[in-house]
């Protein structure tokens, strides 16, 4: 009788003596894909709109809905996938967010009306948050300090790639196809999804954390190139203060400072703009003056530029730092912001604003959205990670909610330009946020984090971790 999926990863972490670290980059990979999952189904619906609206007869405020709905779906399963991660294990929860995401596809694909589209794009948001909980504590707990940083922007990658497969598929079919087989087609990796994750290994931390450290030592010797590596790393993780042993809470003061910093990332991840545009770029390049497939094309380029810029900064972000790559890009995304509106604002300067809707996602992909998952899964300890990653996934969830639901209203009340001005504004804020309350992390390992949390040197300072 074949064993469970569990219970053949159990077998070939006691069977392995030692790795050549090759497993690393396969388990990163494999959990990243939820991340294609998570990009392509917020990112298809700026196209599907359009045939959706005809088909169920949508107003503005519905077409809002539609589009939000995900969001709030996420911010219940970024809460509920936290308890979930927490006492089952990382891998458990990341196999039942890929059911997840299959369930909400094809609902979504066969809605017959409004309300279970709707209904069934909040399922899809449980995934969506749930991924954006799980997936990054999961990477960032199985890499290395010298890794961490590129292979959990490998999740932000997929993201942008999601995102930009979505506008391919927009623009490629939208004359040919159903808005529902637009949907549909997400089911295949959803699928492929749950039958690859399940074969990956636990998280050797949770297992630290959970009074298994034989299962921790076996799995570190699969993942790092050499059992010595394996070793030190293993007593690195086990020297810290009880670990998941003991009880901290979210309140505690020693974790105010990651707390700060983490959900400040997250919020000005969302406020400074970024789906204001991926949402509602054919929306504002048609109100700019062009036609319908000019302003699908311009979506796919913003697609493009933001998986381009996130692959650059997967390269860059462990040489560069997590803090100086935002300060360095934070200043254009403002500027790029302030001219789109002042072109928008002149009229008859569609290109102009094209072209400095392509700068500021460049700028922006490159900085907030690398750095934002990245950060929130180095920061929080390893007794609280659950909990303060599900707060920060909540943070960002609600801030792209709010976004989602406000912009379209905001161009209605102040005009595209003001709304783009206001955006500006939140990237000012922004730069003086992480001048003051973000430190690096860069180079140190997640229990050098901690410890710097513990005895009260988790300060921002310009060149830490970077020199």
């Amino acid at each position: 009788m074949p064993m469970p999926p569990d219970s053949v990863a159990k077998a070939t972490e006691q069977s392995a003596a030692s790795g050549d670290g090759r497993l690393l980059g396969v388990a990163a990979g494999v959990a990243a894909v939820a991340g294609l999952l998570f990009g392509y189904d917020t990112g298809i619906i700026s196209t599907a709109l359009l045939s959706i609206t005809q088909d169920f007869h949508l107003s503005s405020q519905g077409k809002e809905l539609v589009t939000s709905s995900i969001l709030a779906g996420a911010i219940v399963g970024a809460l509920v996938s936290a308890r979930l991660s927490e006492r089952r294990g990382r891998k458990f929860a990341a196999v039942l967010v890929g059911v997840v995401f299959a369930i909400g596809t094809v609902g979504s694909a066969l809605a017959p009306d409004v309300e279970i589209l709707i209904g069934s794009r909040l399922v899809l948001g449980l995934a969506v948050g749930g991924s954006s909980q799980v997936i990054p504590i999961y990477i960032a707990e199985i890499a290395p300090a010298s890794r961490r940083g590129r292979l959990v922007v490998m999740y932000q990658v997929l993201i942008a790639a999601g995102v930009l497969v979505s506008a391919v598929v927009g623009y490629t079919t939208h004359s040919s196809w159903s808005w529902r087989w637009m949907v549909a087609v997400a089911v295949i990796p959803a699928l492929l999804l749950v039958a690859a994750t399940a074969f990956l290994p636990e998280s050797p931390r949770w297992l630290v954390a959970h009074g298994q450290p034989e299962r921790a030592r076996n799995v570190l010797r699969r993942l790092r190139t050499s059992p010595e590596e394996a070793e030190a790393e293993l007593r690195e993780v086990s020297a810290l203060p009880e670990q998941g042993k003991r009880k901290e809470k979210l309140s505690a003061r020693w974790l105010r400072p990651a707390l700060l910093a983490g959900l400040g990332v997250a919020l000005f991840a969302q406020v400074t703009g970024i789906n204001a545009i991926v949402y509602y770029a054919p929306t504002f390049l048609s109100e700019s003056g062009f036609g319908e497939s000019t302003a699908l094309l311009g979506t796919v380029g913003v697609g493009a530029v933001e998986t381009l810029m996130v692959i650059l900064g997967a390269m860059t972000v462990d040489r560069i730092g997590r803090r100086r790559l935002m300060l360095w890009t934070l200043p254009g995304s403002a500027l790029s912001l302030v001219v789109m509106g002042a072109a928008s604002l002149a009229g008859n300067a569609g290109w102009a604003v094209m072209l400095f809707m392509l700068l500021y996602m460049a700028f922006n992909s490159l900085g907030m959205q690398v750095v934002a998952w990245l950060m929130g899964s180095e920061l929080f300890p390893l007794p609280v990670r659950g909990k303060a990653m599900s707060a920060h996934a909540t943070t960002l969830w609600g801030a792209d909610l709010l976004v989602s639901m406000t912009t379209l209203t905001l161009v209605d009340s102040i005009s595209l330009t003001g709304m783009l001005w206001v955006y500006a504004a939140l990237n000012v804020a922004a730069i003086v946020f992480v001048v003051f309350r973000v430190p690096e992390t860069t180079g140190r390992s997640l229990e050098q984090i901690e410890s710097s949390l513990r005895d009260g040197t988790f300060v921002p300072r310009g060149n830490e971790g970077v020199e």
